[in-house]
């Protein structure tokens, strides 16, 4: 069976406008039972998008109308496939106690979740690590190198899985090497095993699931998985479950990265 947990919609304003129901035809074309519309929550009360468009996450006006869609096509397809409704939430530093209100005001409403780092902190400045190439060696320079940018970003990542942040906490952590996304232009001289054998000892512990992240495939200056085989395999040791997420955020990328990853780890 063929699950989708990370499948975004026409609300991420750096998306398109691929409607609902072209995400949700695809996916029955593809032979999907399960499919989490896991958009980018309003980001924490507070908080200036460090990305120089402004246009990380949805709206924090649009969440009703988000929800209210996801109940009419969850209507639409019912008894065709399982159609759940989430949000990826991001972890930003120093934000915990506004996240946490946020997830106690939504929490009720979710179906599943993600939980993903997107932003660093470095000397009380935000980054968004992925935006560019070009954000990225920018802040390798400030940062001091590629290196110190990975560990920074591992860091939050095993902060984000330690945080108290209440009953609605997602479960599931996102795309955990994120980091790599511009490794070929911007290639990092370790593999930061310690750091990463900390964040799946966590994750173990707490019951996590991981974010079996197709999009990094088809991304030019990364083509490989997040995480890539060899997390995957420590991750399968320790029991960790593995959700796919093809990171949709059009309707042709559903299925994205599901040839390079290893199907028979995947939770159902």
């Amino acid at each position: 069976m063929i699950r989708d947990g990370h499948v975004h919609t026409p609300y991420c304003p750096h998306g398109t406008k691929d409607t609902l129901e072209a995400y949700v035809e695809m996916a029955i074309s593809l032979g999907y039972k399960t499919i989490t519309f896991a958009e980018h929550a309003p980001l924490p009360a507070g908080f200036t998008d460090a990305a120089p468009t402004r246009d990380s996450a949805m709206d924090n006006d649009m969440l009703e109308e988000y929800f209210a869609d996801l109940d009419r096509v969850k209507r639409t397809y019912t008894g065709k496939i399982i159609i759940y409704a989430g949000l990826e939430i991001d972890y930003i530093e120093g934000f915990e106690e506004q996240t946490t209100a946020f997830l106690n005001r939504v929490g009720p409403r979710l179906d599943d979740a993600i939980l993903s780092v997107h932003f660093l902190q470095n000397t009380g400045v935000y980054d968004c690590l992925d935006y560019s190439p070009g954000v990225f060696g920018s802040m390798a320079e400030r940062y001091g190198s590629t290196e110190m940018v990975h560990e920074r970003y591992y860091q939050t990542v095993l902060k984000s899985i330690l945080a108290d942040m209440g009953p609605y906490k997602p479960r599931r952590i996102g795309h955990m090497t994120l980091a790599c996304k511009f490794q070929l232009k911007y290639p990092s001289s370790r593999c930061f095993q310690n750091e990463i054998t900390a964040i799946l000892s966590a994750i173990s512990q707490k019951g996590y699931e991981l974010d079996y992240n197709g999009a990094g495939t088809a991304k030019p200056l990364c083509r490989e998985p997040y995480p890539p085989d060899w997390i995957v395999k420590e991750a399968v040791r320790l029991g960790i479950p593995l959700v796919y997420g093809s990171d949709a955020h059009q309707a042709k990328e559903l299925g994205q990265g599901l040839s390079a990853i290893d199907r028979t780890v995947l939770a159902t």
